[in-house]
């Protein structure tokens, strides 16, 4: 088999899937059959006459009795082995299922590691090509990338950011504000789900990211992505070019000087009434901050969605407006007390509630947020 004929690694996973799924639906299958053949309605005996001696028709009755639940017994055996034979497939497929997220994951990243190791050889031979022609000595080996450019990033993102399938769930509502848009940038493309829906979407786009092993990936499959700093590739594009611009979880690694720059950036090279996206961590959540912002080591600043849209407006972006996004699941926030009976009881419940609320709305809003506004 080719290399291109491979299956990918969310192929696989994919595969996984849907055995487990099948091994579901003929274990429930099995069960449900099961559970028929257990409370299926036995038939009982006629009532025996009071008069002494044997009655024919309640030998008869007792003999057919006997025999149909010997036939219900081998029924049931029948049904309690294929019910085995389900289980077990069953069980081998949940296995495969636990350590599929773990295996794709280790997977990603010796994917990524390999790629970081090819382009490193290939510098390494520019390299020395170039010394050999110049007949000058080998520059010493360049000091070691940020963890932003590393290839251990990429498994990070893939642990902690979700699958792709996910992330392109997260971003489909985004589309429509690139309706009819041309020259869109994705800027931190990552591992390319947002050009994908834009691809699918008949939107040009094209995207770039700091980490070479990231816009590889994207690369791959066949979408337009460039390796590099974000700023130094919007400066490369002719002013006013830019049919819109989308951030997805980038300005929290921009110190407040770059932000700012890259903000003017944006504004210089995008068109009059071209959308600017910008999602971020929502640093005013509780949760989001301390379980999602301070997991990353490579974020840089944290940022209050006042804060953004002041920052975005102050760059002569015009209609800023914050939209929240990813609510904290109910299971994680304060809950609130039932209806008490006793009128006592009640007030202290309304009280406990009361602040329950204020609680939540401040510490377990949203977890992301977006400013969307217009050049």
């Amino acid at each position: 088999m080719s290399q291109d004929a491979r299956p990918s690694i969310d192929d696989l996973a994919a595969r996984l899937e849907r055995e487990r799924q099948d091994a579901d639906k003929k274990y429930n299958d099995a069960l449900t059959e099961l559970d028929r053949v257990l409370t299926k309605d036995m038939p009982t005996l006629p009532p025996m006459p009071t008069e002494t001696g044997i009655h024919p028709a309640a030998t008869r009755a007792l003999i057919e009795l006997t025999h149909r639940q010997y036939t219900e017994r081998i029924r049931f055996q029948s049904r309690l082995a294929q019910f085995l034979q389900k289980i077990t497939a069953f069980v081998e497929t949940k296995d495969r299922a636990t350590g599929a997220a773990e295996l794709k994951s280790e997977l990603a990243q010796v994917r990524a590691k390999t790629l970081e190791i090819v382009r490193e050889l290939q510098a390494i031979r520019e390299r020395s090509n170039d010394s050999a022609r110049s007949h000058e000595p080998a520059r010493p080996h360049e000091p070691a990338r940020s963890i932003e450019k590393s290839s251990d990033y990429v498994g990070f993102e893939d642990q902690f950011r979700g699958t792709r399938d996910d992330i392109r769930n997260r971003l489909t509502d985004y589309l429509p504000l690139f309706t009819g848009a041309t020259n869109v940038v994705d800027v931190g493309c990552g591992r390319g789900e947002l050009l994908e829906l834009f691809k699918e979407a008949g939107i040009s786009a094209k995207g770039v990211d700091l980490n070479p092993a990231m816009a590889a990936a994207c690369q791959e499959r066949g979408l337009d992505a460039t390796a590099g700093d974000a700023i130094a590739f919007l400066e490369r594009q002719p002013d006013a070019s830019l049919g819109g611009l989308i951030s997805i979880q980038v300005v929290e690694h921009l110190e407040p000087k770059v932000l700012t720059r890259f903000l003017a950036t944006a504004f210089a090279k995008l068109r009059p009434g071209a959308p600017l996206v910008l999602e971020t961590i929502n640093a005013a959540c509780w949760i989001a901050f301390f379980e999602t912002y301070l997991r990353d080591l490579t974020h840089s600043r944290a940022l209050h969605p006042d804060t953004l849209k002041f920052l975005v407006q102050s760059a002569g972006f015009q209609n800023a407006d914050i939209r929240f996004r990813s609510a904290v699941r109910d299971e994680d926030r304060l809950p609130r007390l039932p209806a008490q009976a006793d009128p006592r009881l009640q007030d202290i419940a309304n009280v406990v509630n009361a602040h329950a609320d204020r609680l939540n709305d401040r510490l377990f809003s949203s977890m992301d947020y977006a400013v969307v506004a217009r050049r």
